[in-house]
């Protein structure tokens, strides 16, 4: 495939997924600019590592991964930093990604900005998202790729780097968790008993 082929596939990539990757970092970070930064950087690094990707068809597990990847190593041990990464060292290379993540941002932002989903976003699932975000990490970002980005149990456990049945113990377990969260917040129940 030739470099353009590649330019091409890889924007179309990052295009179809890329508001996901922000839905995922936000839960992870739960800061909206950390957020920006884990899907700028995980692009960058997912661009600059793509001869390593050998079958295509993987580029969603693949690309999240190295999100995945970004935020164990960049911002759950170290206090969070801004992108350090330069996109323009005079390589044409380097001009084409940072544009085509200029575009995908501003793409993003007409999204994100709709007054229509983000009031629905509120009014139905700030509770979930509430309880979702209280999860431990490890369960929580399972219980995220799985129920809310629609990844498979083997889509998952490539992502995190585990066990597909790690995977299904913490959706267990995770689900679990957040029925109790959400049943305690119940209005009406003394304590969170159930009836």
């Amino acid at each position: 495939m030739t470099h353009v082929d590649t330019k091409a596939f890889f924007g179309a990539g990052v295009e179809r997924h890329i508001d996901s990757m922000y839905g995922v970092a936000l839960r992870l970070t739960r800061v909206n600019t950390d957020a920006e930064d884990l899907v700028a950087e995980a692009v960058a690094k997912a661009w600059a590592s793509i001869d390593t990707l050998s079958d295509r068809a993987r580029f969603r597990p693949w690309i999240f991964r190295i999100m995945h990847n970004t935020f164990v190593s960049d911002y759950r041990k170290k206090s969070i930093r801004p992108i350090e990464a330069s996109f323009n060292d005079g390589e044409n290379d380097d001009d084409d990604l940072a544009s085509l993540l200029n575009e995908q941002s501003d793409d993003f932002l007409v999204w994100w900005s709709n007054p229509e989903r983000e009031f629905f976003n509120n009014l139905l699932g700030e509770k979930l998202l509430e309880a979702l975000d209280n999860l431990p990490e490890a369960f929580r970002t399972v219980v995220i790729l799985v129920n809310v980005e629609g990844f498979t149990y083997d889509e998952t456990a490539e992502v995190l780097g585990i066990a597909p049945g790690t995977v299904r113990s913490r959706m267990k377990r995770g689900r679990t968790l957040l029925q109790k969260v959400l049943w305690d917040q119940r209005p009406g129940l003394h304590e969170g008993k159930r009836p």
